[in-house]
C-alpha cells in the first residue's frame, strides 16, 4: 500500500502514540465477534440473555458455560500480523499505549505489553457475590472458597459500567496522544468511541484502519479499507525500518 509521506514523517517524529483496537482485528484471526457468536449452539439466545448480571443470577450454569464455550474459542484462535504489528509498534515509540475493547486476550498473546483492556478480559474470573480476593477462587468448580459465591468472568457486562480507573486512563492518553490510531472498531460502542475525538481536539492525527466504513472514516486524518494485518504490518515497517525507503520521502 503506498501510505503518504506525511503520516510516516508523523509517525516517525510522534513521542506518543495510542491504538484503540475493536472486534475487527480478532475477526482477522478467525474469531468471531460477540454477536457472531450467537449462532449455532447459542442462537436462540440473545446477547442480553446470556452478557447480564440478571442473567447470571437466573442461570448462573448457562451463562458459564457460554463463556467456556467463548474462551474455547478464543484459545484456539492465534494472534495475526495487526496483533504483532502493534506489539512492534510498542518498542518503537517512546511512549505508546494499547486501549482494547476486545476480552479475549489476543493482544497480550502477540507480545503487547502496555494494554488497557477496558471491558476486561474472558480469561479471568470474578466473585459474583462479595468481590472476594482472586486467590481464594477455585477455577475449576466456578466457585470462591471464601464466600461459597458462584465466580464470573471479569468481563464487563450490558448494564455495567466500565472501570473508571480505566476509562479514566484511556481518555487521559488520548488527550494526550501524537497520533491515535482506531483499528477494527465502528466507533459506535462509547465512551469508547469518544476517544478519537478527544485526541483530535488535542491536536492529534487520527489514523483509522477498519474492512468497512464508518463514521469516522471522513473525519479521521488518514482512513485506510482493508485489513489491519495487512495494513499495520507494512505502515511499521516503512516507517521503523531503517533501511526501508519511502517513494514518495523526497516529493513533500
Amino acid at each position: 500500500m503506498d501510505f503518504p509521506a506525511r503520516l510516516i514523517q508523523s509517525l516517525r517524529a510522534a513521542r506518543r502514540i495510542v491504538a484503540l483496537t475493536g472486534a475487527g482485528i480478532s475477526a482477522e484471526s478467525g474469531l468471531a465477534t460477540f454477536r457472531d457468536a450467537q449462532t449455532g449452539l447459542w442462537s436462540k439466545f440473545k446477547p442480553e440473555e446470556l452478557a447480564t448480571a440478571k442473567a447470571f443470577r437466573r442461570n448462573p450454569k448457562l451463562v458459564s458455560e457460554w463463556y467456556a464455550w467463548r474462551r474455547g474459542q478464543a484459545l484456539k484462535a492465534e494472534p495475526n500480523a495487526g496483533h504483532r504489528a502493534l506489539a512492534e509498534m510498542e518498542k518503537r515509540a517512546p511512549e505508546f499505549l494499547l486501549v482494547t475493547q476486545n476480552v479475549d486476550g489476543l493482544h497480550a498473546r502477540g507480545g503487547s505489553k502496555r494494554l488497557l483492556e477496558l471491558h476486561g478480559n474472558i480469561h479471568r474470573f470474578r466473585c459474583f457475590e462479595n468481590n472476594c480476593a482472586t486467590d481464594q477462587f477455585d477455577i475449576e468448580h466456578g466457585r470462591c472458597r471464601s464466600c461459597g459465591g458462584n465466580l464470573r468472568p471479569d468481563v464487563v457486562w450490558f448494564g455495567e459500567m466500565l472501570p473508571v480507573a480505566a476509562i479514566e486512563a484511556a481518555t487521559n492518553a488520548a488527550e494526550m496522544c501524537d497520533v491515535f490510531f482506531s483499528i477494527g472498531t465502528s466507533n459506535v460502542v462509547y465512551p469508547a468511541a469518544d476517544l478519537w475525538r478527544r485526541a483530535k481536539d488535542s491536536g492529534a492525527i487520527v489514523i483509522e484502519i477498519n474492512r468497512d466504513p464508518t463514521p469516522l472514516g471522513p473525519l479521521a486524518d488518514y482512513s485506510f479499507l482493508g485489513k489491519a494485518g495487512q495494513i499495520l504490518p507494512e505502515l511499521v515497517g516503512i516507517t521503523w525500518n531503517k533501511n526501508a525507503v519511502h517513494e514518495t520521502d523526497e516529493l513533500d
